[in-house]
């Protein structure tokens, strides 16, 4: 396969590529570098990109005509996970998240109508989407209507309008509704990540509810499963656009993750606790049987696994000063 991938210096992006040249596909990838956080993390992700099958193009998907310019009739998938991230920040600057997230939807849609050999075009949804839902675990038939933040309304957006482009013109499209990723060369502005930072400089970790609060952890290497599963799998033209959730189909709490991390780092965090933010919700927990059923996506890295995994190469990255 010859892919296009947006978001190829990001957490997520930077290991569907690496999984995608490893199989021998060709990719061509697509980011901003944008400096939501240090610039560095993206750089030393693509350092280990190199390889001859992979392209490095960077551009901001929202910006047509640098977009448009890389159309070929050699890319036939497309595996679109750029966009701004963060439900916080999403308060703070708006714009950023219509122009990536909606404007971005738009023009990489455009694009795949210039690729005449397009067999599938795989994008970035959130749970964030299931917003003040309450029925768990979160299952595709649930109305999305009730967003708590912008960015999971911009994301919801992002589904209505691949649904229309796969009304209008055909485009056969999935959407994935990614739960909480973590793992290795992971994003600092995830709690995981800022809270073995704050424990290993000592800096207070801040917990909402009491860290009650519960999410659907998911190891990176189970999402890329499912991912690279989800792009070869296009749906037929009966079955119409897809949007499948991609999590671990268990729920956890912020402060088992705490506790896992002070194991893993051998240090004790110290806490802060405050009120939960009208942005967060209570608890997140994926319902995986469609995606399962369609791909075999079955997680296997329980938070246990995973977390001293992140710690040890979260302490390497740090020693090395990177």
């Amino acid at each position: 396969m010859n892919v296009l991938v947006t978001g190829a210096a990001g957490f997520i992006g930077y290991h569907a590529t690496q999984a995608l040249l490893a199989r021998g596909d060709t990719v061509i990838g697509v980011d901003s570098l944008n400096d939501y956080y240090d610039v560095r993390l993206k750089h030393a992700r693509l350092a280990r990109l190199k390889h001859p099958r992979f392209t490095f193009v960077q551009a901001d998907v929202a910006d047509k005509d640098a977009m448009f310019a890389l159309a070929s009739d050699e890319i036939t998938h497309v595996l679109h996970l750029a966009a701004q991230a963060g439900v916080r920040y999403s308060m703070i600057d708006p714009y950023a998240y219509v122009s990536a997230n909606v404007m971005g939807q738009v023009v990489m849609l455009e694009f795949c109508r210039k690729l005449p050999k397009l067999a599938h075009f795989t994008y970035a949804s959130s749970s964030s989407v299931y917003g003040l839902n309450r029925e768990l675990p979160f299952a595709e038939t649930a109305r999305v209507d009730t967003p708590s933040s912008l960015y999971a309304a911009t994301k919801k957006s992002g589904e209505l309008i691949s649904h229309s482009y796969a009304h209008l013109y055909g485009l056969p499209q999935t959407g994935l509704r990614f739960f909480t990723v973590y793992g290795p060369w992971g994003r600092p502005d995830m709690a995981y990540y800022g809270f073995a930072e704050a424990i290993m400089t000592g800096k207070p970790i801040t917990l909402y509810e009491g860290g009650r609060l519960k999410r659907d952890f998911t190891y990176i290497d189970d999402i890329i499963a499912g991912v690279v599963g989800a792009l070869d799998r296009p749906p037929s033209a009966a079955e119409g656009p897809l949007v499948l959730n991609i999590g671990n189909h268990r729920s956890e709490t912020v402060n088992r993750l705490v506790e896992l991390l002070e194991q893993s780092l051998g240090r004790q965090a110290v806490v802060q606790e405050v009120p939960r933010p009208a942005a967060d919700v209570e608890e997140t927990w994926a319902s995986v049987d469609a995606i399962g059923a369609r791909t075999g996506y079955a997680p296997t890295t329980p938070l246990e696994i995973g977390i001293p995994i992140f710690a040890k190469w979260y302490l390497g990255f740090r020693a090395s000063g990177s």
